[in-house]
């Protein structure tokens, strides 16, 4: 039910959200850096991977948005996009970047314990509170 009036938003839910907006950020900020160093030799590589990263950052931030609000809509992309972080995450164990699959891997399973905990399912929930 988006924005019931009176409604409380789970902890859980707004953790989730919050650490799904930051990603986003980042996405989005590293989309943006990507597309300020295009080259002229792959420049239609360069467009199309800075576009891409500058789209997904946005979609995390409006996903995560949403779910704040109530959208149950938004709750199977940030899903999605944390089971995709943990595959990452696995690619980069090993050698000098392990420390980046440690924040990866805690950061979606952070994510997808808030998002699938029992207060952010029923906070989702599209039953209503009056029907019997």
């Amino acid at each position: 039910m988006p924005d019931t009036p009176g409604r409380s938003r789970p902890s859980p839910l707004v953790v989730a959200a919050s650490l799904t907006a930051v990603e986003g950020l980042l996405v989005l900020a590293y989309g943006v850096l990507l597309a300020a160093d295009i080259h002229a030799d792959r420049a239609a590589m360069g467009v199309t991977t800075s576009l891409f990263f500058i789209l997904l950052g946005a979609a995390l931030i409006a996903c995560a948005w949403s779910v704040v609000h109530g959208r149950t809509w938004a709750r199977s992309p940030l899903v999605v996009t944390q089971v995709l972080a943990l595959g990452l995450a696995w690619n980069f164990l090993g050698g000098s970047t392990t420390w980046v699959s440690v924040v990866l891997a805690l950061i979606a399973v952070v994510v997808l314990v808030g998002l699938l905990h029992p207060a952010s399912v029923e906070a989702l929930s599209d039953r209503r509170d009056d029907a019997s």
